[in-house]
Order: structure tokens, then sequence, then C-alpha cells
């Protein structure tokens, strides 16, 4: 199993090959300019593989739950367990809030509960099934497992709460009215499948590719430059503020988890508390200001207040908890 794991996710052939083709042009993999160059080849490639495989198959997943069919599934069911179904629908939807709100809107307008809508809003760009595997390749099967697994359950009671209050009146009326038309679901081939998810990759990639390589850029100066003892100064487990100022930190940035892992990685590395660098991928996806601004659109001020203040309460439980237990998931 281990070899299997070091083999596919963690891709140690890669990192290894990198390191030979490296030596063949007379560089020491002991100089650290040399080891930061070996870590940006070896992370950027690692996740561009992962992220092209992950998001065919996820697409291909995908393509069997469009939009309509995806309303007409939620709408099948009510409280509890609908909201538990729009988290899970949400992790095979799009991976990122921004393209999250416009289906948002259509299953508010076509009268599902709003609660339900919620918790697909923050499950969607929070948890994927991407994020899961990508997790596993930079910590480990119990880190992703567990980062999902809260994930989900922020989703649920926030959905829930939300529910629970009646925010209904606080959406935009235009968002209320005028129903959806009902459309025929497509029958897709096979073909139609591949081509659904070829055009995925390629559009996400396209999208991302940028925060990508900002972000491993960014993990190798943390990795290999900056001082562990700098960072641990100011973002150590053992300091209380270090989960609130990730987040604080997270909100203006606009990426998504892809963009975020290597920074991720480089932390914990480098001594932060695994729970505040998870605050801070779910602070950057969840929370970020373009995100916010579109949701604005479409809600009133006191369930927006309400959105981000459960989300970034949430957050920090889970940044203070994950640091609690980061012995026992590390």
């Amino acid at each position: 199993m281990n070899v299997l794991y070091d083999a596919i996710l963690k891709m140690t052939w890669l990192s290894d090959g990198i390191a030979w083709i490296l030596t063949q042009f007379g560089l020491q993999m002991d100089q650290p300019l040399v080891i930061s160059l070996h870590y940006f080849i070896y992370d950027t490639i690692k996740i561009f593989i992962l992220l092209s495989v992950l998001i065919y198959t996820i697409s291909y997943i995908q393509s069997y739950f469009p939009p309509e069919r995806t309303r007409k599934i939620l709408g099948r069911f009510n409280g509890f367990f609908a909201r538990i179904l729009a988290a899970l629908l949400g992790t095979i939807t799009p991976f990122c809030s921004c393209s999250s709100i416009p289906l948002f809107i259509g299953f508010t307008k076509a009268g599902l509960n709003v609660g339900v809508t919620f918790s697909f809003l923050i499950s969607s760009p929070l948890v994927d099934l991407a994020s899961v595997f990508l997790l596993m390749s930079v910590f480990n099967p119990k880190v992703a497992i567990a980062y999902v697994s809260v994930g989900l359950l922020l989703a649920v009671i926030g959905g829930t709460l939300i529910s629970w209050l009646k925010m209904e009146r606080y959406v935009e009326p235009f968002v209320l009215k005028g129903g959806v038309t009902e459309l025929e679901e497509e029958k897709m081939t096979h073909k139609d499948r591949h081509n659904f998810s070829k055009d995925q990759v390629m559009d996400i990639v396209r999208k991302v590719w940028i925060y990508i390589l900002v972000g491993v850029l960014i993990g190798a100066l943390i990795h290999d430059w900056i001082p562990a003892s700098w960072i641990q100064a100011v973002l150590g487990e053992d300091k209380w503020y270090s989960v609130p100022l990730a987040v604080l930190v997270g909100v203006p940035m606009y990426a998504d988890i892809f963009g975020t892992l290597p920074i991720a990685e480089a932390l914990v590395s480098q001594g932060v508390g695994l729970g505040t660098v998870l605050a801070f991928m779910m602070a950057v996806t969840t929370l970020s200001l373009p995100s916010i601004i579109l949701l604005k659109k479409v809600v009133k001020k006191e369930l927006l207040i309400l959105f981000v203040v459960y989300c970034t309460i949430g957050i920090m439980i889970i940044g203070y908890v994950f640091n609690a237990i980061q012995g026992i998931l590390i």
C-alpha cells in the first residue's frame, strides 16, 4: 500500500527523476538554490499531473449530474437529509465559490430551501473530490479524510442554521421570482462525456495555472529560504493568534485549493500548525473577496453577514481543533 501511495500520489519516481536530471547538468543536490529548483519543478509537475487526471475523472462523473438533474435530485428531499445531500453534491460541482453562485441562484429560483442551497454553496468550493487526493499527495490520507469531513460538517451545520433562522427573506427578490425553465436532460454518449471532461481540464488548468506556479514558488521560498524560527515566531502552533491571522490573510486572496496546497505543505514543514494552514486554505476558498462581492448581489446584507461570520467562526474552530490533534494526524 505504501509503495502504491508513494508511486501514485507522492510520485517519488518523479522526484528522483528530476534530481537525476539536475545532477546531469552538474548541479549539486545539497546546494540551497538547487534544492529550491528541484522543489519547484517537482511540485509543479506533480500538481499538474494530479490535477489533470483528477479533473478529468471528476468531470466525467459530473457529466451524470448536470444542474437540472442535480436540482431534481435535491428537490425530492427535505430537511437535514437534503442538506447532507446538497453538501455531498457540492463535492462534484464547480471548483471555486464564484462559479458555484450561478448554480445557487438556479437552485433557489427552483424553490429549493435556502438552507439546502447554502449547504451546497459552502461545500462546493471548500470540498471537492480533487482536494481529497491532492491533500493525500501533500500530507496523508488521515489529513485528507479529516479535512473533507469537517468541510462537509461545516456546510451541513451552516445550511441548518440558515434554515432554522428562516433567512429566505434576506434573499434578493429577483432570485426568488420567476422559477426556472424545465429543460430536458441531454443524453450524452461516452464521446460526449470524454469531450466534456477534456474541455473541463483545459478550462480549469487555464484558470488556475498561474495560482499553482505562484503557490509553488512561495512554497519553495518558505521551505528553503525563510528560517523556520522566523515562521514559528509568527505562526507557530503555540501562538493563539495564528489561526485568526491565517484566516485574515486568506480572505483577500483569490485562489483555490490547488494554489494554496504548496504553501500549506511548506508552512507545515517549517513548524506551522496543521490547523493554521487548513484555516488559511479554507478562508481562501470559501471567503475570498470576489466570491463575497458576487454573493452580495443575490442576498441582502443580513444573510451575507451571517454567512461570513458563520464561516469565519467555523473555520477558526476547525483550525484550533486540528492544531490540538495534529499529533494524531501527522
